[in-house]
C-alpha cells in the first residue's frame, strides 16, 4: 500500500464530539475517487486531540467505509504503553498499516525513538510507516536514524516532511535518504506544496492532506508521476500555488482544509478541535474563491 496517493482526511470535530456524518461525507469523496490508500488520524486527522475511544471509533468507521482501499492509522502518543494500546485498537479496527510519529513531552534521543519503533513492531502484526513531522512532534529524524529504523523488518515506508525547493536539490535529498534505507522501503513526500518536487525526485508515494479533501485533483498529479511525466507533475502542482499560499498564510494546512470542508458543505464551518479556532469569515470567503478558481475536486 506504500505507493501512489495516500489520502489523509480531516477528522471533523464539533462541540458535541467527532462529527461522524461529516467524516462519512469526506470518506465518500475518497472512495469514489479510488485513492490508492487512506491515512487515518494523521495530523490533519487531529489524532493528538482525540481520546482513545474516539480514535478507535474513527478507525472502525473508516474501515467500514473504505471497502477494498487499504487503510493506515496513526497511533502516535506520548507514552509507549499508550502507543501499544492504540496500535492494538487500530489493528482490531482493521488497519492495514500503522503510522508512527515520535511524540514526547521531554526531548527524545535517537536511541529512545529506535526503541519505540522496535517495541511497536515486535507487538504489531501489520507494517509501520515512519512519521517524520518535526513541525508537529518537534522531533527531527536524521538520515542515520531512518536507516537504523529501516533495518527493522516491520518498517515499510518513511513519510518525509518536504524536500528542498529546487529540482536538483530535491533529487539529491531523496537519493541521500534512499542510500540509507533498506531496499524495498519506500519514501513518501508530505507537505502538499512539495509534492511535485518530491514525486519528480523519486518519492514513490504522496502522503497528501490535499488528497484527503480534493482527491480527483491530487490523483492527476500522482498519476502523472506514475507515468514518469515530470513536466505534467510540475505544471499541475504549480497551478495550485494559490492553495499553497493559503497554507502559508494560515500556518499550515489544517485550518484551510477544515474551512474548505465547510465551504463544500461536507461539515460544519466550525469543525476543528479546541483550542484550534475556525478562520474568520473573510478568510473562508477567500478559500471558497480559490476552490472555485482552481476547480478543486
Amino acid at each position: 500500500m506504500f505507493t501512489g496517493l495516500c489520502a489523509f482526511p480531516l477528522t471533523p470535530v464539533t462541540a458535541s464530539g467527532v462529527d461522524e456524518e461529516g467524516f462519512r461525507n469526506i470518506l465518500a469523496r475518497l472512495t469514489a475517487a479510488r485513492v490508492d490508500s487512506l491515512g487515518i488520524l494523521g495530523s490533519t486527522g487531529s489524532y493528538a486531540f482525540l481520546t482513545r475511544e474516539q480514535r478507535k471509533r474513527i478507525a472502525t468507521l473508516a474501515n467500514e467505509l473504505a471497502g477494498d482501499i487499504p487503510m493506515m492509522v496513526c497511533v502516535g502518543a506520548v507514552s509507549t504503553d499508550t502507543v501499544l494500546r492504540l496500535a492494538e485498537d487500530a489493528q482490531e479496527a482493521g488497519a492495514d498499516a500503522l503510522l508512527l510519529p515520535a511524540v514526547s513531552y521531554q526531548p527524545l534521543r535517537d536511541d529512545e525513538v529506535f526503541a519505540l519503533f522496535e517495541t511497536v513492531i515486535r507487538h504489531a502484526s501489520v507494517p509501520v510507516c515512519v512519521y517524520d513531522n518535526p513541525g508537529t512532534t518537534h522531533f527531527t529524524f536524521t538520515d542515520e536514524l531512518h536507516g537504523r529504523l529501516s533495518s527493522l523488518n516491520g518498517v515499510r515506508s518513511v513519510k518525509i516532511p518536504g524536500v528542498p525547493d529546487t529540482p536538483a536539490a530535491a533529487v539529491d535529498r531523496v537519493a541521500a535518504l534512499r542510500h540509507r534505507l533498506r531496499p524495498g522501503v519506500t519514501i513518501g513526500i508530505s507537505g502538499d506544496a512539495f509534492a511535485g518536487l518530491g514525486l519528480n525526485a523519486g518519492c514513490e508515494v504522496w502522503y497528501s492532506v490535499r488528497g484527503g479533501l480534493f482527491p480527483e485533483t491530487a490523483k492527476q498529479i500522482a498519476q502523472a508521476a506514475a507515468m514518469n511525466d515530470p513536466a505534467r507533475v510540475t505544471a499541475l502542482t504549480t497551478r495550485l500555488e494559490p492553495l499553497w499560499a493559503l497554507y502559508r498564510k494560515h500556518g499550515g494546512s489544517i485550518r484551510v482544509i477544515a474551512a474548505a470542508a465547510g465551504v463544500l458543505g461536507l461539515t460544519d464551518t466550525d469543525c476543528l478541535p479546541r483550542p484550534l479556532q475556525p478562520l474568520p469569515a473573510e478568510d473562508i470567503a477567500e478559500i471558497a474563491r480559490v476552490i472555485t478558481e482552481l476547480e478543486l475536486k
